[in-house]
């Protein structure tokens, strides 16, 4: 730990711009996540650049299954609900960080797309949500 924070506050000389490299990569990881998210039709909350994303799930029914299908997709969340929080507030978090390529992050973003088809947890019926296959990158 007191290695890694040397590094990111820039004191190992030897990493020196690693650290700083790594806090830019894993904002723009984060950014681009939770924008992908509220694209497809999520709402999601906190704050813009945390790494750590929450989709609300709203109903608690929903909550187990869709921890199901993420692990079945071997894809790793946290879910929160009652009484940690309200009851119509559980939601799932998802944990970025900066090694996590942009690739990776597209594959994620796919199966929790599909997810939420399955689970009827977009919140934009008005258009219809372009497949992430079909969208071009920035």
């Amino acid at each position: 730990v007191s290695s890694s924070m040397r590094m990111i506050m820039g004191e190992d000389r030897e990493h020196a711009l690693e650290g700083q490299q790594r806090l830019d990569q894993l904002a723009i990881n984060s950014r681009y996540f939770a924008r992908r998210l509220v694209d497809m039709g999520f709402m999601t909350m906190g704050n813009p650049g945390s790494p750590v994303i929450p989709l609300l799930l709203f109903s608690p029914a929903k909550i187990p299954a869709f921890s199901r299908e993420c692990l079945k997709r071997n894809i790793a969340v946290v879910v929160v609900s009652y009484p940690a929080t309200p009851i119509i507030t559980g939601r799932v978090r998802f944990c970025i960080s900066a090694s996590h390529t942009r690739a990776d992050l597209d594959h994620a973003l796919e199966q929790i797309s599909e997810i939420g088809d399955l689970l009827m947890l977009k919140f934009h019926k008005d258009k219809v949500q372009p497949a992430l296959t079909h969208v071009k990158a920035d």
